[in-house]
């Protein structure tokens, strides 16, 4: 007997995440073949040796005893009441632990916050190049990502006047990612005010992405999106994944903050949410208030002589004595390299460069793994993403093979 074909849910159409997609599974396939992958493609701290802090891992083996139940849908109390604090001291006077869910990740609570929102029709200003999640977990609902241009002559920050002109009557919400990823742009003050201010004359949700809120170089200012945006309603996403190192523990928290009281029905449809799948994991909440109240590691990380500062330093310098490429302005935040190929250099030109093929080349010929820039909702295809995971000599020798790969290009009659 013959089945009918099994199609999957046409909500799924235009959901993309290519930063596990077909270029990682080939990669999976080179690794049983018995090839070493050096994996650039996913912001996965612990892959690359780099642990959480040990008092995050005391605080959760000595409070097993208490993970067994389920805990209340919003997440355990002492984990809000540390992001409350936390928010409190950078300026965000008006939450409570009421305002705080923790999630099972900041993945779940953007789709959470998302699904709570949108209606099929509805509209949401999405950065481009944005991380691929925000995107989907728009169009996923029926609605559009309408996307404002983040351009790289601007240093890959927004101008406020292009987003404004974006807007129209089904227009929900915006969206922030800062510090950036993938571009690592950390936004300035004006401009995050003059976003904050489109979003109250247009009477907009703000959806600010700061999971990577501390981690930062050279003296790059982060500004919490929640201290500008009083007057709309304002959404804070962050977590211990990134700036904690603690990925698989799989802990993120969305704050609310700002103008409320004509929000009830959302805020009760992200409870109602919340509460149908339960509650977030109940051992990785337990690190939440060791991690936010104890010594900020990351900085030793970031600042001059720190891993990720060396790292970001090795790729700088590589990328500067490229004939191909270039990383202009350097990562500012974050812990990624947007790096684009001068096409134009290469026999053939730009028609002749494409991120993907280009992404495909370089994990066959050379096994280095990276993020096409395209995956990142950008109208250009010569942009690719690295990590600042790897030590400073792996990512100097990871240069190499770029430089190789693209070397290899220009002595062949079609640039590739």
């Amino acid at each position: 007997m013959s089945l009918f074909p099994l199609r999957a849910s046409e909500h799924l159409h235009d959901v993309r995440y290519e930063i596990r997609g077909a270029l990682a599974r080939r990669a999976e396939q080179l690794e049983r073949e018995g090839h070493d992958i050096v994996k650039l493609n996913i912001g996965n701290p612990g892959a690359f040796g780099l642990r959480m802090p040990s008092s995050m891992r005391v605080a959760i083996v000595e409070n097993l005893h208490q993970a067994d139940p389920y805990s209340h849908q919003k997440g355990i109390f002492p984990a809000r009441e540390a992001v409350v604090m936390q928010q409190q001291t950078r300026g965000v006077m008006d939450v409570t632990a009421d305002d705080v869910f923790i999630g099972n990740g900041v993945s779940e609570l953007i789709m959470l916050a998302m699904r709570a929102l949108l209606n099929p029709g509805d509209e949401v200003l999405v950065p481009s190049p944005d991380y691929p999640l925000w995107t989907a977990s728009v169009v996923i609902h029926g609605a559009r990502a309408v996307h404002y241009p983040c351009r790289p002559e601007r240093g890959y920050v927004p101008d406020p006047s292009d987003v404004e002109r974006l807007i129209t009557d089904r227009t929900r919400a915006i969206v922030v990612i800062n510090p950036n990823n993938p571009t690592g742009a950390v936004y300035p003050r004006d401009v995050l005010t003059a976003l904050a201010g489109i979003a109250e004359r247009r009477h907009l949700v703000v959806c600010s992405d700061e999971i990577y809120d501390e981690m930062l170089f050279d003296g790059a200012e982060f500004v919490p999106m929640a201290t500008l945006a009083q007057r709309s309603l304002c959404l804070t996403f962050a977590g211990l994944s990134k700036v904690y190192r603690a990925c698989g523990l799989r802990v993120g928290w969305l704050v609310f903050s700002g103008e409320r009281e004509h929000a009830r029905d959302y805020l009760q449809a992200i409870d109602l949410l919340a509460s149908l799948r339960l509650c977030s994991n109940v051992p990785g909440q337990f690190a939440v208030q060791t991690a936010l109240g104890g010594h900020q590691s990351i900085f030793e990380l970031t600042q001059p002589g720190g891993r990720l500062h060396a790292t970001r330093s090795a790729l700088v310098s590589a990328i500067r004595k490229s004939r191909w490429s270039s990383l202009e302005p350097p990562p500012m935040g974050a812990m990624y390299g947007f790096i684009r190929v001068h096409a134009d250099r290469l026999p053939g030109g730009l028609p002749a460069f494409d991120d993907q093929a280009f992404a495909l080349d370089l994990l066959e010929r050379k096994h280095v793994l990276v993020a096409p820039g395209s995956s990142f909702n950008v109208p250009y295809r010569d942009h690719f993403r690295v990590t600042l995971l790897p030590d400073a000599d792996e990512m100097a020798d990871v240069c190499g093979r770029i430089e190789t790969l693209l070397d290899e290009y220009a002595l062949r009659p079609d640039g590739r």
